[in-house]
Formats: C-alpha cells, structure tokens, sequence
C-alpha cells in the first residue's frame, strides 16, 4: 500500500511541476538525508553543484557532488541527462574512472519558490535508494524545518535526519 502511494504522489508532483534547467543549477546544501554516506560523520557538508552544459549534442547538467572528508576537499563528478519533459527524472554518469557508474535520481518535490527540494535516488551496486533533502540555504531556519517535517510526512518518508 506505501509503494502504490508514494508512486501516487510522485506521479502527482512530477505531471504538476515543470520545471526548466535554470531552477536546478546552481549549488545546493544536502540538509537532511538517509544515505549512509552522509549520516556516517566522515563525509561532511555535503553539496551538489549544477551547471547547464552542453556533451554529445545534448543539454545537460555537469553534476559535481563536493564535501569535506578528514578536512579535506573531495568531489565526485557527473553528467544528468534528463529523461522526461518536466526535467525532474535524471540518469547520473560518473566523469574520468566514474564512467561505468550510473544512478537514476527524481525531484520528487520542489517549493514554489526552487529554495529547497525533495530528491529521491534509487539503488546501485554502490549506493542504496534514498532520499535528501536540499536546500539554497545551508542552515536550515525553523520555519523551514517545519515546512520540510510536513512534505516527508505528507509523502510517507521516513528515517530522514539533519546532515552535519
């Protein structure tokens, strides 16, 4: 029954939301996850770094994920190729030795005003399927945190926790 609802409301949210390239470029601070790697404490201040581009005749988006681990600068970059109309479902391609790795991802909700969103990722050979929440901000205020409480209750998501 969980499944037949959150397929439901992701259908919901993608057919009403279309959305252009330009709303997701940008950088965006990882607030709230599930994954492991950012929950374990050794990678931190997680954010994932878009930028409009043009690879193989295609628009897509460069895709550089940065954090800190043991103090250090680290990033893992990509391309998202979108794989419908509303530009809300992407198929991830690792860059340089990453080449072989791919990883399907969704906005599964965004606010009116693109400040902070909801994405859900799906499993790997490297990766299991969850959910972060991201945000313009880097610091999450207590009306945004509200806001945020309510959307993963209203989608029945659970197991979500601040990123430090």
């Amino acid at each position: 029954m969980k499944a037949i609802l959150f397929f439901f409301i992701s259908i919901h949210f993608l057919t009403a939301q279309d959305l252009k390239l330009t709303d997701i470029q940008g950088r965006w601070y990882v607030i709230q996850s599930n994954f492991p790697m950012w929950l374990s404490g050794k990678k931190t201040n997680p954010t994932f770094n878009y930028t409009i581009m043009e690879r193989k005749g295609d628009t897509v988006l460069l895709d550089e994920v940065k954090y800190l681990k043991k103090g250090k600068n680290k990033t893992i970059v990509g391309y998202d190729k979108t794989l419908d109309d509303s530009n809300t479902r992407f198929i991830w391609r690792g860059k340089g030795l990453l080449f072989i790795a791919k990883s399907k991802w969704e906005i599964i909700y965004i606010s009116d005003n693109h400040r902070w969103a909801i994405i859900h990722f799906k499993k790997t050979l490297f990766t299991p399927e969850g959910y972060d929440v991201i945000s313009r901000n880097k610091a999450m205020d207590y009306v945004l945190g509200l806001d945020v409480k309510k959307k993963l209750e209203d989608l029945s998501i659970e197991g979500v926790e601040e990123v430090r």
